[in-house]
């Protein structure tokens, strides 16, 4: 597939600004860590809005007619995309209401607001799982048609909101042990999915008589198609070298787990580190880009085989 630059922007940000969201709400609740001072809930709650906001207005760019976007909603029933939609349109009244009620009634927890913090923070792990299955649901694109592609989104949006709000009360200089040794496990739950899903992907190809479904004989193509410049050969025909996959994907276990996680344990150790902890957060988010880039780019539409290609 075609890596789409806007696509990949929202998938990360957004992500990250769910996990972000989520970390925030359970953090509060249930007394995670030190008590949130007043400026460290809204920089995280006001810094999550911003990047899921951020994320899913750059969605829209990929589209032929983006003015269209709200037409993605009407089909709940059957589209993941609409379902995406929608719960990304619910989250934001509860996120609101949440910071609102912080606002009204301060550091004291009512029931109101511990409500329209756990129903925020469960729809948004909602939201990222119908974002994950989106690509899930694919059965043309063999390395998406799997659980393992919404497992993966999730893990790492939380991993990437564990970071970053471990980075945020570090710099607000309070006490981080706890966070950060919560975002070590979730980055490194993170790192274990996603080793599964590259050796799930390296299985045996999909090839023109399973994608057919004639196997008893072999299928022989009669006419490979056109090789000219259309949609399908733009989006669905990308190719990367093997060896480039390879060093991406070290660029991948790099920044986006072994160097978070070095870090983060470093400060849960010292209980302490700003500077760690932003560095960290940045590793994430870069890691988490080319770990999106090669998502895309690794992914091998079936209609190639109709084109001359003898497996995908």
């Amino acid at each position: 597939m075609h890596p789409a630059l806007s696509v990949i922007f929202f998938t990360v940000t957004s992500g990250a600004g769910y996990g972000l969201f989520i970390l925030l709400a359970l953090a509060h609740v249930f007394g995670i860590g030190d008590p949130l001072t007043v400026g460290e809930f809204y920089t995280a709650g006001i810094l999550s809005l911003v990047m899921i906001t951020a994320g899913l207005l750059s969605s829209t760019f990929h589209l032929a007619n983006p003015k269209n976007a709200w037409r993605a909603v009407m089909r709940f029933r059957t589209s993941w995309l609409s379902r995406e939609g929608v719960f990304a349109i619910a989250f934001y009244p509860f996120a609101v209401l949440y910071m609102l009620g912080f606002y009204i009634n301060g550091l004291e927890l009512g029931v109101p607001c511990i409500l329209f913090a756990l129903i925020g923070a469960l729809i948004a792990l909602i939201t990222v799982f119908t974002t994950g299955m989106i690509y899930g649901s694919l059965k043309t694109i063999p390395q998406w048609s799997t659980s393992l592609t919404p497992a993966n989104y999730i893990l790492l949006g939380l991993a990437s909101g564990a970071t970053f709000f471990t980075a945020i009360r570090a710099l607000a200089g309070s006490e981080v042990g706890t966070i950060a040794a919560l975002a070590v496990a979730l980055v490194a739950i993170a790192a274990i999915g996603k080793v599964i899903y590259y050796f799930w992907i390296g299985r045996e190809s999909i090839t023109i008589n399973t994608a057919t479904g004639f196997t008893r004989a072999v299928v022989r193509l009669l006419d490979t198609g056109h090789t000219c410049d259309t949609f399908l050969n733009r989006e669905f025909g990308h190719t990367i070298d093997c060896a480039k996959v390879g060093l991406l994907r070290g660029v991948v276990y790099l920044l986006a787990f072994a160097l978070p996680i070095i870090l983060l344990a470093m400060i849960a150790t010292q209980n302490g580190g700003s500077g760690l902890a932003l560095l960290a957060a940045i590793s994430i988010y870069l890691g988490t880009g080319v770990e999106r880039w090669l998502f895309f780019a690794e992914a091998k539409h079936v209609v190639n085989l109709y084109h001359g290609r003898q497996s995908c």
